[in-house]
């Protein structure tokens, strides 16, 4: 494994719903996760993150298992409902006590605290009221950014407002897959523009209170064209803005590309300067590249996303593509130029159907072998110049999936939820040797 530079930022990644568990503890409100995975039908397996993997009640075991991996940083989610149970008014102060305790833990423990302000549990009365498509949640955001920054300013290193904003609207409000469950197609636009508002907005409210960088996390997926025609051409350029441009372009100034859906009447004069406040680092989550060709005929989208050959697949059938982070790295640096600040890859990770053998051992050399070549691909993206400073693997526990459970296993410490033993896989003591060294 080549040498990273001293500093460089390891860590490992997790969100509330997903570990936390304790969804209705010390004054928690519900979130439209609560809602959605309560709905019949809409989780693979009919499970709910009601328990998850308790990370509320277990947090000492965690942290001593990330102290065990020797990373410099923790990226965890903070959940709005906890802090604000109805998305709006003073705080929940038990709520925020819960990531007080979590907080100095992981500081005693040397492990730098990195705060993501919402990945996707909005408080279940905002949703109510419109959710994204109301500009009023933008403004909530900012509020609730101000009272968490209040609280833990002084002591968590990096803030992320938001967590792939890009899946945030295009699963859950425009094809209906995850929560809240709307299938509004290119209608759903207002909720890309409320939620990047709202980050701008919380950028201003989080300098106020902490001197810490800000960020924000998106997803990006390179776009490989399949076929050669002009209208394969304009499909790949079509999806490209959509995923890739839509929430970057005018986080650094450029404004809004011309993306399917794009609705101006949305825009209000002075938006796209609270858009592009200064951000210190760039989230860059990265999973795998996406194949794209043009529709048939009669379809309501400009695009067809299809498979890509030749690559070997994880759980989720997703293409096992270290070439793609570099070719992505190397894409922003590209469009972006000096407007683009220091790259963290903040998600990077793959899902298999990790078991214990009868040993209790959990041997997962799929993993390493996805974590090795994308940590050689970020090495290679620097020394090409490019300004990655830190890499984050998704995630430190198999977790409640989303949509999918707890059909997928993301950890490198595989967690058996009806007794929520935790046991290190060979990844976790693979990717200690790395930090290591």
């Amino acid at each position: 494994m080549p040498d990273f530079p001293a500093g460089f930022r390891w860590g490992v990644s997790t969100s509330a719903y997903q570990i936390e568990g304790a969804t209705t503890v010390d004054g928690r409100g519900p979130s439209i996760w609560d809602t959605f995975a309560h709905e019949a039908g809409r989780i693979v397996d009919g499970s709910t993150g009601d328990q998850a993997c308790d990370h509320y009640h277990r947090h000492a075991e965690d942290t001593a298992l990330l102290a065990g991996l020797g990373v410099s940083a923790y990226r965890f989610s903070i959940a709005w409902p906890r802090v604000q149970p109805t998305g709006a008014g003073p705080a929940n102060t038990a709520g925020l006590d819960f990531y007080d305790r979590l907080v100095d833990g992981l500081l005693a423990a040397g492990i730098d605290p990195v705060a993501t302000l919402f990945h996707w549990d909005l408080p279940q009365p905002l949703e109510d009221a419109g959710g994204w498509l109301h500009r009023d949640t933008a403004a909530r955001f900012a509020e609730y950014a101000d009272l968490t920054a209040t609280r833990l300013g002084d002591r968590v290193k990096l803030w992320i407002t938001l967590n792939e904003p890009f899946i945030h609207m295009t699963l859950g409000y425009g094809i209906g897959t995850h929560a809240p469950g709307r299938a509004l197609l290119f209608d759903a636009f207002p909720a890309a523009h409320h939620q990047l508002l709202g980050h701008g907005l919380a950028v201003a409210a989080l300098r106020a209170r902490t001197a810490s960088p800000v960020a924000i996390a998106n997803n990006y997926s390179p776009v490989r064209q399949v076929g050669d025609t002009d209208a394969d051409r304009a499909a790949a350029q079509a999806y490209d803005a959509l995923h890739n441009r839509l929430f970057t372009d005018p986080l650094l100034g450029r404004g809004y590309p011309d993306a399917p859906g794009l609705d101006p009447a949305v825009i209000r004069d002075g938006d796209l300067d609270v858009l592009a406040a200064p951000i210190d680092v760039l989230g860059v989550n990265y999973y795998n590249p996406t194949g794209v060709r043009a529709p048939e005929e009669g379809s309501p989208l400009p695009f067809e996303m299809v498979p890509l050959d030749g690559y070997p697949r994880t759980a989720f059938n997703w293409p096992v593509a270290p070439d793609g982070l570099r070719e992505l790295l190397r894409q922003l640096h590209h469009r972006y130029g000096d407007a683009l600040p220091p790259i963290q890859v903040t998600e990077s990770g793959c899902a298999y159907d990790d078991a214990p053998d009868a040993q209790g051992r959990v041997d997962d050399p799929d993993r390493i072998a996805y974590l090795d070549g994308h940590v050689r691909a970020v090495h290679e993206a620097m020394a090409e110049g490019l300004p990655v400073t830190g890499y984050f693997v998704w995630s430190l526990l198999d977790n409640w999936e989303w949509a999918e459970g707890f059909t997928k296993r993301f950890g490198l410490v595989h967690v058996d939820y009806p007794t929520q033993r935790r046991t290190p896989k060979s990844s976790y003591a693979w990717f200690r040797d790395l930090v290591r060294r």
